[in-house]
């Protein structure tokens, strides 16, 4: 028969593992035997952490209670039932409470590594609730050290994990994976509720990193296997989460979400958690629409009882939304009363901040536009800065997100100002905010090298979504350069540009349309009408393209074509016909909004045959034009599977002295990038694909498999012009309005001066043709967009479209 003491340590074991269900008669066993006060007073703390799992809080407070009473206590244990009684005061929120209760039981517990350990662990926890994020790194590094010296492997991994999850609270995403992926190999095989918790925190990195979907689904199903064990408050916490990240862009769900986290919360006495709930709830119904004197009384009561928690930032986001819903009330004046008694100090989490930016800018709207993009500028340049903390372009763009809100208000009050200058400002602070972000070269890493290696293999589906995750978090886990680049101002544009250039800024708002031609000697606003008609014309355009380039038969072919050329020029008369008496006979550079992503400048009348760059910011074009373009050597590869591929290639190469030509089994992974990183000019001609789920997993089919985005980011050097004669490799998806990423801007990222590929299906034929007459021109020393420009003919009823772009 088991005595009191293994009993209470099978128990232990049993909780160390999530069996929280198993744990309970085990740990009752050792309570009806134990006969002595001290090892009772142990098995009750332990007992306590089930029951506050299984019936809530509350009634674990009332089994401690009976531990007080115990008068044959060590010090030791009485530190015990101090910790455990504070950590059920943190569940229930009482933060304030459990603070003091951790402070006497550390004090208790100091001879004890494992149970001091244990403390600093929870005691982290309530600094984290709190915003108090440094005091929960501290506490979750001295938690990991004591755990580790008491050999409770377990337990340490745990504080780890937390101490990611706060490095992570505090915008160190970089940090927060070194340490949440190894203690993820640690925890997440000890069951089905360790895994979830580690996956309800991975959600929230991954939801900041800009993969939101992915963080959801992680959500859901973590509160799905809380609700399986009906660990309610754990499902609640979850759908908590859940429900801030649907604010957003759903917010009536959000709101649903919640109200079902605050039910959950009642049900187990979590009423300081309940109050947190039902304030975001409340903040989903302001964005909903909805502001009655109802509402904002409810809201005032909320914010109070969550500045009671402790919990200053949560308590002024809801303020910030009850100072939005007075403006929708047009009651101005109450607004602008709310919003001089809210005030977010420096200390307070990205998040806060930028609503605070967001809607100072909204208080004080069109009336005061300067004021307002001030605090929009000011915002972004917070968001800049955290962005420039990341090295991995897939997560500067994701993270950009953050800051799309002050871009597109920055936009529309751009818009509505009239001045040329000013809608240049924001067209570069509000796109493609990784371009100004200055790169870094990542670290060797064979184990990413190895997963790459393995991904070309072809493995099985559930090995290839694992092998992705890993080489995604791999590469997001070195360090920026934290350098941010300022954009082009107006007057430094036109200095710049030369007589023969001018850049064209497309600016698409949620309802306009305008250009700004930028000469050297003028500056141009060029209205271009609504949204509406853009949109109507760019729906079918990828399609077309696509189809018009298969090897159809006439008269079909001839039909295709002309439909195509009639959509090409309607969306001219609508996007260049305007510009033209602006741009003149000028060479031109485009910045366009995300939205315009895949249109073929080139094939557009007005633009055939003029040289055409699309540029990521008119900041990034300037910063690449600042040395001379590199064409002395060439490199040429020919991919498995594509018609007329070496034809294509060996063509090419013979306008070039000793060229360097893979073709057939050489062409593999490991020989282009040698290649790559050898020549000045490179040519694939390979079967391409873009990958919308992650585009740094757009590929080029080689020999021994695809040769991803994250390939290009190792290379140690890269051509100053990469031709791409591929299929989508060229397109790229829109991150957040104005942020593009693909397999070009790859390419631009790693170092490349000018890539040409499509965002469109490519006749075989047709490219052929094509780009032996680029590489006829390149070699004579044009420039690739003029090379491009002389080679691309207008789309007719005879020729195929090759709708080719110059990026860069």
């Amino acid at each position: 028969m088991l005595s009191a003491r293994q009993l209470h340590e099978r128990g232990v074991v049993a909780i160390n593992d999530g069996l929280v269900r198993a744990a309970r008669p085990l740990l009752e066993r050792a309570l009806a035997a134990a006969d002595e006060d001290d090892l009772a007073a142990r098995v009750e703390a332990s007992l306590a952490y089930v029951v506050a799992e299984l019936d809530g809080p509350a009634a674990a407070l009332a089994l401690l209670e009976r531990s007080a009473l115990r008068t044959e206590t060590s010090a030791l244990t009485r530190g015990i039932v101090a910790s455990q009684r504070a950590l059920l005061l943190m569940r229930l929120g009482e933060t304030a409470a459990a603070l003091r209760e951790f402070g006497s039981a550390i004090a208790a517990l100091g001879s004890e590594p494992g149970e001091l350990g244990r403390a600093e662990l929870n005691r982290g926890g309530v600094h984290l609730q709190q915003g108090e994020v440094a005091a929960a790194v501290r506490d979750f590094t001295l938690a990991a050290g004591h755990l580790r010296a008491a050999d409770l492997t377990t337990e340490a991994a745990k504080a780890e994990h937390n101490g990611g999850y706060a490095r992570f609270l505090a915008g160190d995403l970089v940090g927060a994976l070194a340490l949440m992926e190894p203690a993820a190999r640690v925890l997440a095989p000890l069951g089905e509720v360790s895994r979830a918790i580690g996956e309800q925190d991975r959600a929230e990195v991954l939801m900041a990193a800009g993969l939101v979907e992915e963080g959801r689904a992680a959500l859901r199903s973590a509160a799905r296997d809380y609700g399986t064990r009906r660990l309610r408050r754990r499902q609640a916490e979850a759908e908590l989460v859940l429900a801030r990240s649907l604010v957003w862009d759903d917010p009536a769900g959000a709101r649903r979400v919640a109200r079902r986290a605050a039910r959950r919360f009642g049900a187990v006495g979590a009423e300081a958690w309940a109050a947190r709930a039902e304030a975001l709830a409340l903040i989903a119904e302001v964005d909903t629409g909805r502001h009655s004197s109802d509402l904002l009384e409810r809201g005032d009561h909320l914010a109070d009882q969550l500045v009671a928690q402790g919990l200053r930032d949560q308590a002024t986001d809801l303020r910030l939304h009850l100072v939005r819903a007075e403006l929708a009330r047009g009651r101005v004046a109450e607004a602008r009363a709310r919003a001089v008694a809210v005030r977010p100090g420096s200390r307070a989490r990205l998040a806060t901040r930028l609503l605070d930016r967001d809607v100072r800018a909204e208080l004080v709207g069109a009336g005061r536009p300067t004021l307002a993009l001030r605090h929009l500028r000011e915002g972004l340049a917070d968001v800049h800065a955290w962005q420039s903390s990341f090295g991995s372009l897939d997560l500067q763009t994701g993270v950009a997100g953050h800051g799309v809100r002050l871009g597109v208000r920055g936009l529309a009050l751009a818009v509505e100002s009239r001045r040329p200058a000013v809608l240049l400002e924001w067209s570069e602070r509000a796109r493609m905010l990784a371009s100004r972000v200055q790169p870094v070269r990542a670290p060797e890493d064979p184990d990413l090298v190895a997963d790459l290696t393995e991904l070309r293999a072809d493995p099985s589906p559930a090995r290839e979504a694992e092998l992705r995750q890993r080489v995604r978090e791999r590469a997001w886990q070195h360090r920026g350069s934290g350098e941010v680049v300022d954009p082009v101002t107006l007057p430094d544009l036109q200095a710049a540009l030369d007589a023969g250039t001018a850049l064209v800024a497309y600016v698409v708002t949620a309802t306009d349309v305008v250009a700004l031609v930028v000469t050297a000697e003028a500056a141009t606003w060029v209205d271009l009408g609504g949204r509406s008609s853009l949109d109507a014309l760019l729906g079918g355009l990828l399609p077309d393209l696509d189809t018009a380039a298969a090897d159809l038969a006439e008269p079909l072919a001839g039909a295709v074509r002309r439909a195509l050329a009639a959509r090409l020029e309607e969306l001219a008369g609508l996007l260049v016909t305007p510009v033209l008496a602006a741009v003149g006979d000028r060479r031109v550079v485009l910045t366009p909004s995300g939205v315009l992503a895949g249109v073929p400048w080139p094939l557009l009348p007005g633009y055939v045959g003029r040289p055409v760059t699309v540029a990521q910011s008119a900041t990034s074009w300037l910063a690449r034009r600042t040395t001379p373009l590199r064409t002395a050597a060439a490199g040429f590869v020919a991919g498995p599977r594509v018609l007329r591929a070496q034809d294509e290639v060996d063509a090419a190469a013979r306008e070039w002295a000793g060229a360097r030509v893979l073709v057939g089994g050489a062409a593999t992974a490991g020989a282009v990038s040698e290649l790559a990183e050898q020549v000045d000019v490179l040519h694939v001609a390979a079967h391409g694909r873009h990958s919308a789920e992650n585009p740094l997993f757009s590929g080029l089919l080689l020999a021994d498999g695809s040769w991803f985005g994250y390939d290009v980011d190792r290379l140690r050097a890269v051509p100053d012009v990469v031709l791409l004669s591929a299929c989508e490799v060229g397109r790229s998806t829109v991150r957040w309005g104005e942020e593009l990423i693909g397999m070009s801007t790859a390419w631009l990222h790693a170092g490349a001066r000018c890539v040409i590929a499509s965002a469109a299906a490519v006749n075989d034929r047709a490219a052929y043709e094509v780009l032996v007459t680029v590489h006829r021109h390149l070699a004579t020393g044009a420039d690739p967009a003029a090379a491009l420009a002389a080679a691309v003919p207008a789309v007719s009823d005879e020729c195929a479209p090759v709708p080719l772009v110059c990026f860069g």
